[in-house]
């Protein structure tokens, strides 16, 4: 007899919009190969490192072209990221005033309690240039060339992840240094960047191969798809929101299906074959675009809680178990849904930052295991925490890795918690069958 317990999905989406300048080619923002050197191998080495978890991983297709075309530009050696091109710049004493303003308006964009205050070295260009701009434009002229190596590679060191701190000598020893950075120190750091932007997407397919995690896209360019098929459905969750003065957004239909074919094919072709399921942008879901996302076979697309309670408000229903099991559109066989457990994801994404990360862990786990206490004789609950992958860990203290080692190693341990994926549960086909939803109320994880 299986022991009773929890199946809970672990759904970490990874998105960032384009920031590429289509007529000069040039990255306007360098977020992309930000949050890849510190939140995305980071996320891949927390389940490399503990192969009991299981997980589902997002990714936006068109933040895989720009991760693409990052690791390009690092194999021919041409920069069009000025960022980038300033750390490899070997002549920095030449930069010009524009230059030197884009660096100080760059380089402390960050969380400063967990990712500047720490280091006494970056903390001390932050104060110096505190103390400089107090003097006006003028006050500037004072900084010099050294000044500005240093900060392009602290803002680099800083932006690193930790688990890379702990994998890759030089950053200890670059860190360690503190301060003199030369041309040859910052082309080290230059090459590490550049190995570790090709690999993301290496770890996350092999990851997926091993069968560890399930990966699943998004349209193409993360368009609000509710809202390409009709304007009106934003009235349903938001009686009083303004519409456009167009009745409709011209083809959308058309434009959405492209978005999504174009998405399931983007990724097929990095990954091997095509997603099982889909997030939709901002978990926006409609009763028509639910319809549609079922002619392209997708198996199964998640949304936020409130979502789910607006359905079953609207159809009269009551549930207050609602989200731990599997819905789907009265009418249709697919996709099948599943709902975000608001209140455990949003501990992981706006408090639990404040916590040791073993309580942390221990009181999620808690949480998990009241859900199954609380659970029917023959009900197995499956509980989604689906968030951001990428930007809630510059809050956490060593952007998340205690938290993760701590909640993974705890959910290894369990046998009340598995953990497990959307195309698992589907491809098992267990009774009971998802329930019916009689229409879906239009909205989105925020709040439905």
């Amino acid at each position: 007899m299986t022991e009773r317990h929890v199946e809970l999905v672990l759904f970490w989406h990874m998105h960032q919009p384009d920031y590429r300048d289509h007529v000069t080619g040039e990255f306007v923002l360098p977020w992309v190969y930000l949050h890849a050197i510190k939140d995305y191998c980071d996320m891949a080495d927390h389940l490399e490192r503990h192969p009991a978890i299981r997980a589902v991983v997002n990714f936006v297709p068109v933040l895989l072209d720009q991760i693409e075309d990052y690791a390009s530009q690092f194999e021919r050696g041409e920069f069009r990221d000025p960022l980038l091109r300033m750390l490899a710049d070997p002549q920095l004493e030449r930069l010009d005033p524009e230059d030197r303003r884009y660096l100080l308006d760059t380089c402390f964009q960050a969380n400063h309690k967990t990712m500047l205050e720490p280091f006494p070295h970056y903390r001390r260009l932050h104060e110096i240039y505190g103390f400089v701009t107090r003097e006006g434009e003028a006050g500037l002229n004072y900084l010099s060339p050294q000044y500005f190596a240093d900060l392009v590679t602290w803002y680099h060191l800083a932006w690193s992840g930790e688990t890379e701190r702990r994998r890759e000598p030089l950053l200890t020893e670059l860190m360690s240094r503190g301060e003199g950075y030369g041309v040859d120190e910052r082309r080290r750091l230059l090459a590490w960047i550049g190995r570790t932007v090709r690999n993301v997407i290496p770890r996350y397919r092999a990851l997926a191969a091993a069968g560890r995690i399930e990966l699943s896209c998004t349209p193409d360019t993360h368009p609000l798809g509710p809202l390409l098929l009709d304007f009106a459905v934003a009235r349903e969750s938001q009686p009083g929101a303004p519409l456009p003065v167009a009745t409709a957004y011209p083809g959308g239909r058309t434009r959405l299906d492209a978005h999504v074919s174009n998405g399931r094919g983007a990724h097929a072709r990095r990954f091997g074959r095509p997603p099982v399921g889909m997030w939709p942008a901002e978990g926006a879901v409609s009763d028509a675009f639910v319809r549609q996302i079922g002619t392209h076979d997708c198996g199964w697309l998640a949304s936020g809680e409130g979502v789910l309670r607006g359905s079953l408000a609207a159809a009269r229903m009551d549930d207050h178990r609602a989200a731990y099991r599997p819905w789907r559109l009265a009418g249709c066989d697919k996709p099948v849904l599943f709902f975000r457990d608001e209140r455990l994801s949003d501990l992981i994404g706006f408090d639990y930052a404040k916590w040791h990360g073993r309580d942390a862990a221990a009181h999620l786990v808690g949480e998990l295991n009241g859900i199954l206490a609380g659970a029917e004789p023959d009900e197995t609950p499956i509980v989604s925490i689906i968030m951001d992958g990428e930007n809630a860990w510059e809050h956490y203290p060593y952007n998340g890795f205690y938290f993760f080692e701590d909640f993974y190693g705890l959910l290894a341990e369990q046998t009340g918690v598995t953990t497990t994926t959307y195309a698992d549960i589907l491809s098992r086909k267990t009774e009971p069958p998802p329930s019916a939803l009689p229409r879906i109320q239009a909205g989105s994880w925020a709040f439905g």
